[in-house]
């Protein structure tokens, strides 16, 4: 049994803090946890019961210890809570503010004493809890009509900011993907990345790890706990705090010091640990290794029916150190006799204005032996391509073993081709470049 098993799947739950209207923020987390099939304990000194459940006037008259407590209360009072848990809890979440990264190191300290003294495993201080959907719990102080929560799926997504989380969850929904698990663990006086990377490595509903990163409080446990992860799951990493005014906004976020970079940087790339350059590229690695498993290779096949977009591909294909080899001269002089002298038979495959969806399929068919990854550009607005291309690269796409992304370009039936793809687990992207990104995380040497 993993010692955070109670945080992401508790049987109990106390809340104090917790408040009869959703304008407050104890509010919004009681009416989430409303959902929830457990035991939900209020505490509130006001009130008998809130929203249809009993509550408690105080934490000593809760009946049970609980697997899981969640603190919304001011700063100076945590420390006496916490107290007041001493036994009687497994895992806490401290989502109050007003610690470390407000100069209050003294508070967070004591926070930290508490919990070695008792035992317990503390989330936070200073963060926005966790998602699990395939439990139904939720404590986000975030309502879902501000949030939208992304379906069951099988990213588990690690914050230590609560605002990178919450847009980390929506572009996971909006790419048609899941998430496994979501935590934002804020200042991390107890539980940091490398506790979750140790818990998500064993963790069967989760096939892909993202983790947002402003400090690393252990840089040995990080290295060993991230190389172990990485050797099992895919773990894409988003280091921030790179340069001087970086630093120092991490430092005023969470109340530590990000470090130098280009240390981090250096270890993370000797011991073979996937680092993200950036948001977006974050984003569209997640969205290839959600949809489909990685693959040994970095010979990519372009198949467009307009020339520049192909060019832009083939740019970026470089810049990823990917290479875009020329076709045999078997397959060309293959192809040749398949398509119209018009048609460009070389890498990019430029089907041109004069497309038709089954060339496509067509050239996959030919090729689908002489490279590790196909990338799919289409640009709809010709008569030749039709909604049915997306059927149709969905069931070549089941049978050709290999990585295959695309970009689709914006035209009337631009979405319907983009749902049938996704639907059959081909990632689309909004830009060549991006496709081509994706399709890098999707492959390794």
């Amino acid at each position: 049994m993993n010692p955070l098993d109670p945080l992401f799947e508790p049987r109990s739950i106390a809340l104090v803090g917790a408040a009869h209207t959703e304008k407050k923020l104890g509010g919004v987390v009681l009416k989430n946890l409303l959902s929830f099939g457990g035991e939900v304990y209020p505490v509130n000194p006001k009130y008998d019961e809130l929203m249809g459940i009993r509550a408690y006037r105080k934490v000593r008259d809760i009946p049970a210890p609980v697997d899981l407590a969640l603190i919304l209360r001011p700063a100076h009072e945590v420390p006496d809570i916490l107290r007041d848990f001493g036994g009687r809890a497994k895992c806490l979440i401290v989502m109050s503010s007003g610690f470390a990264e407000v100069g209050e190191t003294a508070l967070q300290e004591e926070v930290k004493r508490a919990g070695k003294e008792f035992g317990f495993r503390i989330v936070g201080p200073n963060c926005m809890g966790l998602y699990n959907p395939y439990r139904k719990l939720d404590t986000f102080f975030l309502p879902p009509e501000r949030l939208h929560r992304p379906k069951k799926g099988n990213v588990a997504v690690i914050s230590q900011s609560g605002a990178i989380l919450s847009c980390l969850l929506g572009a996971v929904k909006d790419s048609r993907s899941g998430v496994s698990k979501a935590i934002g663990y804020g200042n991390a006086v107890d539980v940091t990345e490398s506790d979750l990377y140790e818990y998500f490595s064993g963790d069967d509903s989760t096939e892909v790890v993202v983790s947002y990163l402003e400090s690393v409080i252990d840089g040995r446990r990080f290295i060993r706990s991230a190389k172990g992860l990485s050797e099992k799951k895919p773990l894409l990493v988003l280091k921030s705090g790179k340069g001087t005014s970086g630093q120092a906004a991490a430092f005023s976020h969470t109340g530590r010091l990000a470090g130098r970079y280009e240390v981090f940087h250096s270890i993370v790339k000797q011991w073979g640990i996937r680092e993200v350059a950036d948001f977006d590229e974050l984003l569209d690695a997640t969205k290839a290794l959600s949809y489909q498993r990685r693959s040994r290779g970095d010979r990519i096949c372009i198949i467009t029916n307009g020339g520049g977009s192909g060019v832009l591909a083939a740019d970026e294909c470089m810049r990823q150190g990917l290479e875009v080899p020329a076709i045999s001269g078997e397959k060309k002089e293959r192809l040749g006799h398949l398509f119209p002298d018009f048609f460009v038979v070389n890498n990019p495959v430029d089907l041109t204005a004069q497309v038709k969806d089954e060339d496509y399929v067509t050239t996959l068919g030919e090729l689908r032996d002489e490279y590790d990854g196909f990338l799919i550009i289409a640009l709809p607005n010709v008569f030749g391509i039709t909604e049915k291309l997306g059927s149709l690269l969905a069931a070549a796409k089941s049978g050709l073993g290999k990585p295959m992304v695309a970009h689709i370009a914006e035209s009337g039936i631009t979405k319907r081709i983009t749902s049938l793809l996704e639907r059959a687990g081909v990632p689309v992207y909004p830009s060549p470049e991006r496709a081509v990104r994706g399709l890098r995380a999707l492959l390794s040497k």
